[in-house]
């Protein structure tokens, strides 16, 4: 069964994006959302109600059920996820190293044929999506 597309399918139904999906070898199964406008506790509450009657009807496997906002280090997961956060402070790292590094950090730009334009202290850097392992934006206050 394909949890991630059920839960997907689900949150996009009720005005939400699927931020992230984890499932822990304990049953803990963790859901990040978002919206344009932002989470609140009620927003959490009403997919956690949701979700949990649906895991219920097609018989998913879980223990314990968290939902929240991604937070001000949202992690990007999507190509759309960098494009809507164009301009903002992130911090990646790659499965195989670049230029001798696994690690940078820097203000994202154009995404063109899947490879990330990123600006580390003045230095474009090209990034192919695919070869990202973690991609988190940086809060900046």
């Amino acid at each position: 069964m394909d949890v991630t597309g059920l839960v997907e399918k689900t949150l996009t139904g009720l005005g939400y994006e699927l931020v992230d999906l984890e499932v822990s070898g304990r049953g803990l199964m963790r859901v990040l959302l978002d919206k344009p406008e932002g989470i609140t506790l009620d927003d959490c509450e009403r997919v956690s109600h949701q979700l949990t009657r649906l895991f219920t009807v097609e018989g998913v496997d879980y223990d314990r059920l968290e939902v929240s906002s991604p937070g001000l280090d949202r992690p990007l997961k999507k190509e759309a996820d960098f494009v809507r956060f164009h301009g903002s402070k992130a911090q990646l790292k790659l499965r195989m190293p670049q230029a001798g590094r696994k690690n940078f950090t820097g203000i994202l730009g154009e995404v063109r044929n899947g490879v990330l334009q990123l600006d580390v202290d003045g230095n474009q850097v090209s990034i192919e999506l695919s070869n990202l392992d973690k991609a988190r934006l940086v809060p900046t206050f």
